[in-house]
C-alpha cells in the first residue's frame, strides 16, 4: 500500500453530510471517502427524530424560516435559513428516489411534530431515521467505483500552503491531509484538489452524550489548526431526554416521545408532578435548551439523579408502530415503556457551532469546504431547531458539491512531503492519555455545561491550558494513536468553547450565565479568528 494517494476530492468523514457530497461528485470526480472508525459508527446512524421539511398541506416555507429563528434566539441567518429550508423538500425527494423507507400513513409520508415546531413537519422512518438513511447511502457508496472507501482512518492533520511554506503564505490553500491508517499504525498522505470536512461535531468533550465516540471535533481542530475561522462554539445543545440507566450508554429518547404526547414528571415520592407547565406555556414541546435547563432545574432542586418522561398513555400499538427501538431498548433494560415512565437526564447532543461556511460550504482556507455538524453555517443560530440537522447535511452538502463542479482550475498540488515520524518514539505511559481524557470530560461537564458562570469559566480555561502544553509536549514526543489525535483534538475544541462563552456576556439560547443572565439588545454571533501563523 502507498504512503501517498491523489484524488480529486477528499472526503473527510462518512456521516450523511459526507456521503451526500461522494454520491453527488462521483459523477464527475475521483473521490475518496477516509473515515476513523467503520463507515456507519458516525452520529448521522444514531439520529432517531427525522428530517424537517415543508410537505404537509397549509405548512409554509415562512412558518418554517420562523420557528428556525425563534429556536435560534435571534443568531440564525436569514439567508441560510431560507436556503435550508427551500431545499429541504428537494432532499427529502433525493432520498426517496435512493429508496430510503421512510414511515407511511394511508399511502402518504407520515410527518411528526417535535418541540419547536408549529406544524407536522418530521419525515422519518420510524424512531431510527439516521440509521435507515445511512444503510441507503452506505449501500449506493459501496457499489459506486469512482468513490474509493477508507475505513479506519483518521485525520492527523489539514496539509495547506502555510505549512509547505513555513507559515509564509498570505492566502492559506488546502492540499490535502495527513491520516493515520490504524490498521497499519502508519499515517498516510492524502493529496486533493479539494478537501471536504464532514467530521460530525464535539460531544465527547461532555461526560455524558448522546453522541458516538466518534464526536470528537476532528474536523473542528483541524479547521483552526489550518487558519479556518471557528464560530459560535459557546452553543452547544443538551438534549433533554437521554435514558438514565447504568446499561445504556448514550441512549437518545427521541424528541418525538414528547411530540406524540410524551410527559415530563418528577419521580413519584415527589407526586410524579408534571413540571415543564411550570417553566414554559409550551410544556413538552418547548424548545430543547428550555427544556434542558427546566431538568437541570428540577434535579438540582430536589437532588435527584433523573426525571421521569411519561407516554404510557398511548397504546401497546401505538409505541410498537412509533418507536420500535426505543420500546425494545428499554425493554431489555427491564422497562415497559407500556406501563412505566422512562428515566431521563439531559446529556451533550449537538455542537451548534464550527468552522464558519458560506452557503457553499467554503471555508476561510481555500480548496477546503466544511459540511455538516462540523460548521457554523448560520442555520442553526444560538439553538438548533429539531431535526434541522440532518436536512442541513444535504442542502450543504449539496452546495459544496455545486461550488466544486463550478470551481475554476485550482492550483495543481505540489509534491507533498510524506509524514516524518522517524524522531519520535512509543509512547510508554498510555495512562496520562487516559486520565487526561478523563479529567477533560469531568470539569467540561462540570464548568461549562447547561448552565455557566464565569468563574466556572475562569477554572476550566486554566485547566485546559495545563492540558494543551502536557498533550503537545506528549504528541511531539511520541509515535500518534487515534487516543493521541483525539485527546488533542477535544482538547483543542473545549478551548474554543470556552474562549466563546467568556466572550458572550448574556444569556441566548443554549448559552445560560448565571453573571450574565439579561439578553442583550443587538445579537452577534462569536466568531474566532486564529493567529496568523
Amino acid at each position: 500500500m502507498t504512503d501517498l494517494h491523489r484524488f480529486d476530492v477528499l472526503i473527510i468523514g462518512s456521516g450523511l453530510a459526507g456521503l451526500t457530497a461522494a454520491l453527488h461528485l462521483s459523477k464527475s470526480h475521483r473521490v475518496a471517502v477516509i473515515t476513523k472508525r467503520a463507515l456507519s459508527d458516525g452520529s448521522s446512524n444514531w439520529a432517531q427524530g427525522g428530517i424537517a421539511a415543508v410537505l404537509a398541506e397549509g405548512d409554509t416555507v415562512d412558518s418554517h424560516v420562523e420557528d428556525t429563528l425563534v429556536a435560534g434566539a435571534g443568531l440564525c441567518d436569514l439567508e441560510a435559513t431560507q436556503f435550508t429550508v427551500e431545499n429541504a423538500p428537494a432532499a427529502i425527494a433525493w432520498l426517496q428516489e435512493l429508496g430510503v423507507p421512510f414511515s407511511h400513513e394511508d399511502g402518504e409520508l407520515h410527518l411528526t411534530r417535535e418541540g419547536g415546531h408549529s406544524h407536522r413537519r418530521i419525515v422519518h422512518a420510524a424512531d431510527a431515521t439516521g440509521a435507515a438513511v445511512q444503510a441507503t447511502l452506505m449501500q449506493r457508496v459501496r457499489a459506486t467505483p469512482e468513490i474509493q472507501l477508507f475505513e479506519h482512518h483518521m485525520l492527523v492533520d489539514l496539509i495547506t500552503d502555510r505549512q509547505l511554506h513555513d507559515g509564509t503564505a498570505a492566502e492559506p490553500r488546502c492540499f490535502g491531509a495527513y491520516v493515520l491508517d490504524t490498521k497499519r499504525d502508519e499515517v498516510v498522505t492524502f493529496s486533493a484538489t479539494h478537501t471536504v470536512l464532514a467530521t460530525g461535531g464535539a460531544g465527547k468533550v461532555y461526560l455524558y452524550t448522546t453522541n458516538p465516540d466518534t464526536a470528537t471535533g476532528d474536523g473542528i481542530a483541524a479547521a483552526w489548526r489550518a487558519g479556518c475561522q471557528v464560530g459560535n462554539m459557546e452553543f452547544i445543545q443538551f438534549h433533554p431526554t437521554c435514558l438514565f440507566h447504568p446499561h445504556a450508554k448514550s441512549f437518545l429518547i427521541s424528541e418525538a416521545v414528547r411530540g406524540e404526547g410524551g410527559i415530563l414528571k418528577l419521580p413519584p415520592h415527589l407526586g410524579s408532578h408534571r413540571f415543564m407547565p411550570d417553566h414554559d406555556p409550551r410544556a413538552e414541546l418547548a424548545p430543547r435548551d428550555v427544556v434542558a435547563r427546566a431538568i437541570d432545574f428540577e434535579m438540582k432542586k430536589h437532588g435527584l439523579d433523573c426525571v421521569h418522561l411519561d407516554i404510557s398513555h398511548q397504546s401497546p400499538e401505538f409505541l410498537k408502530e412509533h418507536f420500535p427501538n426505543i420500546l425494545a431498548r428499554c425493554a431489555e433494560l427491564g422497562i415497559d415503556i407500556t406501563k412505566e415512565p422512562i428515566p431521563v437526564v439531559p446529556a451533550a447532543h449537538y455542537t451548534c457551532g464550527g468552522v464558519v461556511t458560506d452557503l457553499a460550504g467554503h471555508t476561510s482556507v481555500a480548496g477546503l469546504y466544511a459540511v455538516g455538524e462540523t460548521t457554523c453555517t448560520g442555520l442553526h443560530g444560538a439553538n438548533r431547531l429539531a431535526s434541522n440537522s440532518l436536512v442541513e447535511c444535504m442542502v450543504f452538502a449539496q452546495g459544496a458539491v455545486s461550488a466544486i463542479r463550478s470551481a475554476s482550475a485550482a492550483p495543481t498540488p505540489p509534491a507533498l512531503p510524506l509524514w516524518d515520524d522517524s524522531r519520535v518514539t512509543d509512547a510508554d505511559e498510555h495512562v496520562v492519555i487516559s486520565h487526561n481524557w478523563d479529567e477533560l470530560r469531568r470539569f467540561m461537564w462540570d464548568y461549562v455545561g447547561i448552565v455557566r458562570t464565569n468563574k466556572r469559566l475562569e477554572r476550566a480555561a486554566h485547566r485546559i491550558a495545563l492540558l494543551q502544553s502536557e498533550i503537545q509536549e506528549f504528541y511531539a514526543q511520541f509515535h500518534v494513536t487515534r487516543d493521541l489525535l483525539e485527546l488533542r483534538n477535544l482538547v483543542q475544541v473545549a478551548d474554543l468553547i470556552v474562549q466563546s462563552a467568556k466572550l458572550r456576556h448574556e444569556s441566548r439560547g443554549l448559552h445560560f450565565s448565571r453573571d450574565y443572565p439579561e439578553l442583550l439588545a443587538e445579537a452577534k454571533p462569536t466568531i474566532l479568528v486564529p493567529q496568523t501563523r
